[in-house]
C-alpha cells in the first residue's frame, strides 16, 4: 500500500520557477533515499537529483546550479525547487524512492505517477 504522489507541476515561462513535492504514504518502515527523475517524450528517464537525508544530495550537471532538492523526513516528503527553468526542462517529472514497508522485510523501489512540467512562453 506504499505509494508516492507528486504535485506541483504545471506551465511556467522560461526563467520562471516551480516547486515540486512528493509525499510517500502508507505503512512505511524506512526510506533509504528519495529522488527526482525526468522523462521527455522519446527519451530515457534520467536522474535530476536525489537525497538520502535532506543534506546529502546529488544533482545532474544540467540542473546543479538551478534546482535544489530537499526533504522533510518526518513527513516522508521530498521537494524539488526548480529555478531558471528552460524549455529543455519540459518533461514528466517522476518521484522515486527506495522504501522498506512494514509489511515486507525488504527495500523496494517505488515510483510516482509523474507530474508534467512545461516550460514555454
Amino acid at each position: 500500500q506504499v505509494q508516492l504522489v507528486e504535485s506541483g507541476g504545471g506551465l511556467v515561462s522560461p526563467g520562471g520557477s516551480l516547486s515540486l513535492s512528493c509525499a510517500a504514504s502508507g505503512s512505511i518502515f524506512s526510506i533509504a533515499f528519495m529522488g527526482w527523475y525526468r522523462q521527455a517524450p522519446g527519451k530515457q528517464r534520467e536522474l535530476d537529483a536525489m537525497t538520502t537525508n535532506g543534506r546529502s544530495t546529488k544533482y545532474a550537471d544540467s540542473v546543479k546550479c538551478r534546482f535544489t532538492i530537499s526533504a522533510d523526513n518526518a513527513k516522508n516528503t521530498v521537494y524539488l525547487q526548480m529555478n531558471s527553468l528552460k524549455p529543455e526542462d519540459t518533461a514528466v517529472y517522476y518521484c522515486n524512492a527506495k522504501i522498506r514497508p512494514r509489511s515486507w522485510p525488504y527495500e523496494s523501489a517505488y515510483w510516482g505517477q509523474g507530474t508534467q512540467v512545461t516550460v514555454s512562453s
